[in-house]
């Protein structure tokens, strides 16, 4: 039997989103993955105001776990998997792009964009409106991306240590 992995995952947007939401938190992301050990369903936590704990993500956990149980919408047995979206934190609504406004971006398109045709683009954020980012990608300029053609984006991560250069 196929896994409808799209309709699971947005069916937990619905249900643990506004769960999470009453315990003080947001839902970053949500990610439903066959791995070695079986079926994970994961979710990606914070705080609006930032640094989520063990016990935050112990508490949703606690609360999303039974709401899941009683929908009973997931035919596989899965692992609940709850934590903080880490320095990569994924990017999905225009307000997580505001929050790192002027740091580097990582975005993928669903198709290519632009001329000569690309899908990738890392750079710096610098717009954020209600229809889409403006990336700065070294050597080649600026790029304006609406939200819609986003496949994926996530905070890149710089490491300012001084390593073996």
């Amino acid at each position: 039997m196929p896994v409808d992995k799209p309709n699971i995952e947005n069916k937990t947007w619905e249900v643990a989103g506004p769960i999470i939401a009453a315990e003080g938190l947001e839902l970053i992301e949500v990610e439903y993955l066959r791995e070695q050990e079986g079926w994970v369903l994961r979710l990606f936590i914070d705080k609006p105001a930032g640094g989520v704990g063990l016990e935050d993500c112990s508490k949703a956990s606690h609360a999303v776990e039974t709401a899941l149980d009683v929908e009973d919408f997931i035919p596989q047995e899965y692992h609940l998997e709850v934590s903080s979206p880490g320095l990569s934190r994924p990017l999905r609504k225009p307000q997580h792009f505001e929050r790192v406004m002027g740091q580097q971006v990582k975005i993928k398109t669903y198709g290519p964009l632009f001329e000569p045709p690309r899908k990738n683009f890392t750079g710096r954020l610098s717009a954020v409106t209600p229809d889409g980012v403006t990336v700065e990608v070294e050597g080649a300029g600026p790029f304006t991306i609406a939200f819609k053609d986003i496949a994926k984006a996530n905070l890149e991560y710089a490491h300012t240590g001084a390593q073996g250069r």
